[in-house]
């Protein structure tokens, strides 16, 4: 995730970033000049301007295509920020866990502390990666009760981890550990966990229609396309860079919404879920470990 300072303006006009809409849309704006400037120059010095073009064609659909555009940002936005409320949920809800699993649990009790906590921390690191390509061994910490070999036996990793936390639980409270009444506020908490993958997942899982994506990019094509015949007349060779900014406008909008929609992969502006795990980690290791 890109981190900036909102207010500086003059410094974020001037800055090109790697993520940068300008510099992924530099091809083919190039060609979409190219291609205008190739249509004003048969229309100016071969057909001589026989025919008076007008722009009010494009002007009604700008204003439509300017109202699909608004409705996939805000789509695409409201899915970003959605996943960022359920990781903060993440957040909070692991610390809960390990606040209550830290006050519940005999100071003495420290192989259950470690093995709690190793748990509690591998989680987000397998989410994360769950929702990408697949979890990285080297993420997760070693857990004394199975080998990381078992674990990446099965085929959702976070699953297993989380029926691992609620194991060592239980175990605690055959024990004699924790009560009856303090395994119940534990089984809430513990809940969360699973709603929140599902939460993520029913994100990652179901993109924008298809067949809506598809139009919107056919329409901007077909506008763009269209726009050098509507505007030789009144802008003449003015209309090259009045078609390749307006298509630089609507591409960008399209390509922001397409990054931004899935916002847990590794895009320079999607979620920094890297830097969450790592939080977790250490917040829920200083709770239930601090006391040794």
């Amino acid at each position: 995730m890109v981190l900036y300072n909102p207010k500086d303006w003059f410094k974020l006009i001037f800055q090109f970033h790697k993520s940068d809409t300008f510099r992924i849309l530099i091809p083919t704006m190039l060609a979409v000049g190219v291609y205008t400037y190739i249509i004003i120059y048969i229309e100016i010095e071969i057909w001589e301007l026989k025919y008076k073009s007008t722009t009010l064609v494009h002007s009604f659909l700008g204003f439509i295509i300017s109202l699909l555009l608004v409705f996939r940002t805000n789509t695409a936005y409201e899915r970003w920020w959605e996943g960022r409320k359920v990781w903060g949920s993440l957040v909070n809800n692991s610390r809960n866990l390990a606040i209550k699993i830290n006050v519940f649990l005999p100071l003495d009790n420290k192989e259950s502390r470690k093995n709690i906590s190793v748990l509690i921390g591998n989680y987000p690191y397998a989410l994360k990666e769950s929702l990408r390509s697949g979890v990285l061994a080297v993420e997760l910490e070693e857990y004394s009760g199975l080998s990381k070999e078992e674990i990446f036996k099965v085929e959702h990793i976070p699953n297993k981890i989380a029926g691992l936390i609620l194991a060592e639980i239980n175990q605690c409270y055959k024990n004699g550990e924790i009560s009856g009444d303090q395994l119940i506020i534990l089984n809430e908490e513990f809940r969360s966990l699973t709603d929140i993958t599902g939460a993520c997942e029913r994100i990652k899982r179901t993109p924008i229609p298809y067949s809506y994506s598809l139009f919107i990019k056919k329409f901007i094509f077909i506008y763009v396309m269209t726009m050098p015949f509507g505007f030789v007349s009144d802008f003449h060779y003015w209309a090259i860079p009045i078609v390749v900014f307006t298509f630089y406008v609507l591409a960008s909008l399209e390509l922001i919404a397409e990054e931004i929609e899935d916002p847990f992969g590794l895009d320079a502006n999607d979620l920094p879920t890297d830097d969450i795990a790592q939080r977790i980690r250490v917040n829920v290791k200083e709770i239930l470990l601090s006391n040794k």
